[in-house]
């Protein structure tokens, strides 16, 4: 057995059968494969899903060369296809699926790369720091990785065991992009990953996760301690851990000017980012001298107009800022709000987003049997909400309206939407600094679907990445209850 990874799994204290499953081996041109599967649908189903993707990810990783992301990603697609594939023909497993977290090793070059769909995790252990990597596709995931949970909260969440994505269940893993989770990163000497399903990230916290293993013990004796700590808190759960270390011998190592232009890589580690990319390095500090040359030949107008032209548009962003820094930081609900009368059903629906308790908002078509006629906007004010439709409930702009049908105000800062229609608006949903996610929402007829103004103060240095939305045709929802996956 090797020593630099090691996995386990347990079935728990509540189970009688294991839906779990893992890959823990070597490939023949020496690539660590490290997986957590974790079965959904049921006594037999669960087991079924898990033991296919497990197949197929060790069948594609042995065939893979060269892009390892797009081969992990070719096998998670594989296995959702055959998974959905035999729930079809098998009537008794209609219902099963399962989530996973795949990780490839390259100890020679240093270099992790991984896979994920679901609620199983991944982290990164370095310098006694536990990071975690993936984020788990879950309404309390969701919560948990924008800050609105903490993770204590999110164990004990009532609905912690809902997930969004799985492998089996649909065929949009076939044509959105943004359906599979992937990355890369740097794998020093003596970092560990840590692959684990929510049986124990459900019951033991990050905090004694990384007294474990951090421990001078082997990757073994680490893999059963969390194990046993998670049986410890009630093993409710299926829990499984797979364990790589990179056991090689730190060096230090003397930085040199490269005489020719090379790649480099350069790492920004932070408690909570593990960032990796690629920049072209100069040849040798010679190479700037040409331009530098250029510059003292050229004539003292064209230095003046630069300069000129350097003062005009600094002077112009100056007034920009201060003239935005005196508007109003709340959105504008429309024009003309008072001389508008919102219908019974706007007022209905306006009063239930209000007083809904807790962070979860169920609204049936049998409650609005009919399109709700907006003519002033929705506003949210709620820190979380989840709004869950059943059946068409739809809302439709006033003909004598041209403002927004929702607005979530800036105490807003997390609200996923589930099913809703909006018909006929200019904006459908207007938004500042808030997170915001979209399950089968339909915009019919509406010029701008989402408009979302990032504020920011005015007289300080931002630092900001403002990430690309990626749009999917459908949606997914599916519990894992604490009975049967």
């Amino acid at each position: 057995m090797a020593e630099n990874y090691f996995g386990l799994t347990d079935t728990g204290r509540v189970r009688d059968n294991n839906e779990d499953t893992f890959v823990a081996q070597q490939t023949a041109n020496g690539l660590i494969v490290a997986c957590v599967i974790d079965g959904v649908g049921g006594y037999h189903g669960g087991e079924v899903a898990a033991e296919i993707a497990r197949e197929e990810v060790i069948a594609q990783m042995d065939r893979t060369r060269g892009d390892i992301i797009s081969g992990m990603a070719a096998a998670f697609k594989q296995a959702s296809k055959n998974i959905y594939q035999r729930r079809k023909e098998e009537k008794e497993l209609e219902s099963m699926a399962c989530v996973a977290t795949l990780a490839v090793v390259d100890i020679e070059t240093n270099q992790f790369y991984y896979a994920h769909v679901g609620d199983t995790r991944l982290y990164l252990l370095r310098d006694g720091s536990l990071v975690k990597i993936t984020k788990d596709h879950s309404f309390v995931g969701f919560l948990e990785d924008s800050g609105r949970l903490t993770e204590s909260a999110a164990m004990s969440h009532p609905k912690r065991n809902e997930i969004n994505k799985a492998l089996g269940f649909d065929m949009a893993i076939a044509t959105d992009e943004s359906y599979i989770e992937t990355g890369q990163s740097p794998f020093l000497p003596g970092d560990t990953l840590l692959l684990c399903s929510d049986g124990l990230t459900d019951l033991v916290d990050k905090e004694a996760m990384t007294r474990i293993v951090t421990q001078k013990t082997s990757l073994e004796q680490k893999a059963v301690e969390l194990v046993e700590a998670a049986n410890h808190a009630g093993g409710k759960d299926n829990i499984t851990v797979v364990l790589v270390q990179n056991d090689k011998t730190s060096q230090k190592t003397v930085a040199r000017m490269p005489a020719s232009p090379v790649k480099k890589k350069e790492t920004v580690n932070k408690p909570d980012t593990i960032i990796s990319r690629t920049t072209e390095t100069a040849a040798a500090p010679q190479a700037a001298m040409p331009a530098a040359v250029e510059v003292k030949r050229s004539s003292s107008w064209t230095l003046i107009f630069g300069l000129l032209s350097l003062i005009f548009l600094g002077t112009t962003v100056w007034l920009y800022m201060q003239l935005n820094g005196k508007q109003n930081q709340q959105l504008p609900l429309s024009d003309n709000a008072a001389a508008r009368q919102p219908g019974a059903m706007q007022i209905k629906l306006q009063d239930a987003i209000n007083s809904v308790e807790g962070d979860t908002l169920t609204l049936s078509d049998t409650a609005y049997k009919t399109p709700i006629l907006i003519s002033d906007s929705l506003t949210i004010d709620k820190d979380t909400l989840y709004i869950k439709t059943k059946g068409n409930i739809r809302l439709q702009r006033d003909s004598a309206y041209s403002g927004p049908g929702l607005i979530l105000n800036q105490t807003c800062k997390c609200l996923v939407i589930d099913g809703l229609q909006l018909q006929d608006f200019n904006i459908g949903i207007a938004l500042q600094n808030t997170a915001l996610e979209l399950r089968g929402v339909q915009f019919i007829n509406c010029m701008q679907p989402v408009s979302n103004a990032y504020l920011f103060n005015n007289d300080k240095r931002i630092t900001a990445k403002i990430l690309r939305v990626s749009f999917r045709a459908d949606s997914l929802t599916t519990a894992k209850p604490n009975g049967n996956k």
